[in-house]
């Protein structure tokens, strides 16, 4: 049996996998807050003692670089290392990966219902395939053929320069700058990004909003949730806030055509995270295809990108694919 699990910041997603049932078929599964544990292996054996549930084997996808088996979680004080998780869990192993490589993990074993499709385009078989997920904060990673299958490669593109495509986004990137030393395109791509281009429009466009809903966001435990769902409001929209989400989407689209273009994606464009199943029919109009084909020369490339949503918990999915993957290998 292996344990997977997606460790995020603020929630970790737990399952349990069987070879013979596979990755889609978790055999118990559970979200819990991480926070509420000093460390992974407490949050782990806790699980474990209820589930009551043999495992031999653990995979776990985590936000942060793993290098040499070894990461530290992204908003958690957590260090793990490989060895040290097998050997106070009581397993053969454990393997760590980046969330973003899970994601992209994943993309080969997802199904036609864990996807929806913004651009058919026409697919290469077996070209690059990149990967965008706004959530919390951004990430970026993208698969490549190697002569039999896809292998997956993280990165830490998110924290790459913001390129303003247009003048409300340069006067963006100068309202950054006036903030931080440094304007990655996660500053402005991501769930931190939101409420950066909401003050934005409101301080320096000046943009109105209607009393009570510049209150209810002020005053909100989220204001990106308060941004987006003020949006999206089909009885009593904001202004502002559309305002807001449609720069939003401009800036994933063409973040999302950055990616297609530096690895060359002819496999597709994948975007993944809480933000675009938050938003999915703002993404289905037609601002983010137009955003994403605007590359000058190469715009009649980027329509032939087919450009899907995924639907599902991919980075769970992936670290399930993976572990079963390692588990045949080491069981040979």
């Amino acid at each position: 049996m292996l344990i997977a699990g997606d460790i995020g910041g603020t929630k970790t997603d737990l399952a349990i996998f069987s070879r013979e049932a596979g990755p889609h078929a978790p055999l118990v599964q559970e979200e819990v807050h991480s926070a509420a544990y000093p460390s992974l292996q407490a949050l782990v054996t806790e699980f474990l003692e209820k589930v009551k549930i043999p495992i031999e084997r653990a995979c776990f996808d985590v936000a942060g670089p793993v290098i040499d088996g070894r990461v530290k979680i992204t908003n958690l004080p957590w260090v793990m290392d490989e060895a040290s998780l097998a050997k106070d869990l009581k397993l053969k192993s454990v393997r760590l990966m980046n969330d973003l490589e899970a994601v992209a993990r994943a993309i080969p074993a997802l199904r036609p219902s864990d996807v929806t499709t913004l651009n058919v385009g026409q697919p290469v078989p077996k070209g690059a395939i990149g990967v965008v997920a706004p959530g919390t904060g951004l990430g970026e990673s993208f698969l490549t053929w190697d002569g039999s299958k896809y292998v997956s490669h993280s990165s830490e593109g998110g924290h790459a320069d913001f390129a303003p495509t247009d003048e409300r986004q340069i006067g963006l990137l100068r309202y950054m700058l006036e903030r931080f030393d440094h304007v990655g395109i996660e500053r402005v791509c991501s769930g931190i990004g939101i409420p950066n281009i909401y003050d934005y429009l409101r301080d320096v466009e000046r943009i109105p909003e209607a009393p009570e809903i510049t209150q209810f966001i002020a005053t909100s435990k989220d204001r990106t949730a308060a941004i987006v769902d003020s949006a999206l409001n089909a009885q009593n929209p904001s202004k502002l806030c559309t305002a807001t989400v449609d720069t939003f989407i401009s800036i994933l689209a063409s973040e999302a055509g950055n990616v297609a273009l530096r690895v060359l994606a002819t496999g597709g464009i994948y975007l993944a995270g809480g933000i675009p199943l938050h938003m999915l029919n703002a993404l289905k109009g037609p601002r983010f295809m137009e955003s994403f084909e605007r590359k000058g020369r190469f715009t009649e490339l980027m329509k032939r990108i087919p450009v899907h949503i995924i639907l599902t918990r991919a980075a769970l999915l992936g670290a399930a694919v993976h572990g079963l993957e390692s588990f045949k290998e080491e069981s040979r």
